[in-house]
């Protein structure tokens, strides 16, 4: 798989929010389109804002396959931590083995640097049980979310 990572650009913005709109639990849909759209547009750019504020190292980067933009990554490396903002593939892309090779790679990386890497996942997300496969541990939660860690062997 060819696949590969390149910084966000400003035009990313519409991929950025198909992707972020294909990955929310859908709760909307008695919504019309537009106003579906208009709440959808309010929280993609709330999420984005918290990011920058809670995570302002974090290095934002689109995954490619080939010449097509499939999903994001956001890590932030800290001197204690490598913190897995947030990995997102689009749905047809999921299920197929990018994200267990993507996040192996942070995990190689977070291994090498001597450093745990965490993540916080939604309860209700089905990649929970892929962190469960690749070693993680839940070391936190709020009642929506888990957060989870991995360190070396």
């Amino acid at each position: 798989m060819p696949v590969s990572l390149r910084s966000v650009q400003p035009d990313d913005d519409e991929f950025l929010y198909e992707l972020f709109s294909q990955t929310i639990d859908d709760g909307f849909m008695s919504f019309n389109l537009t106003q579906r759209d208009a709440i959808l547009r309010l929280q993609f750019k709330a999420q984005l804002e918290t990011y920058k504020a809670e995570f302002p190292l974090a290095e934002h980067q689109i995954i490619m396959l080939e010449d097509q933009a499939i999903g994001r990554v956001m890590v932030e490396r800290t001197s204690t931590e490598h913190r897995g903002v947030d990995i997102a593939l689009l749905r047809d892309y999921r299920s197929g083995g990018i994200g267990t090779m993507l996040i192996g790679e942070l995990l190689d990386e977070a291994g090498r640097a001597g450093k745990p890497f965490r993540i916080s996942v939604v309860r209700s997300n089905p990649a929970l049980h892929l962190y469960d496969r690749l070693g993680f541990k839940t070391i936190g939660e709020t009642p929506s979310h888990l957060l989870l860690e991995w360190t070396a062997a």
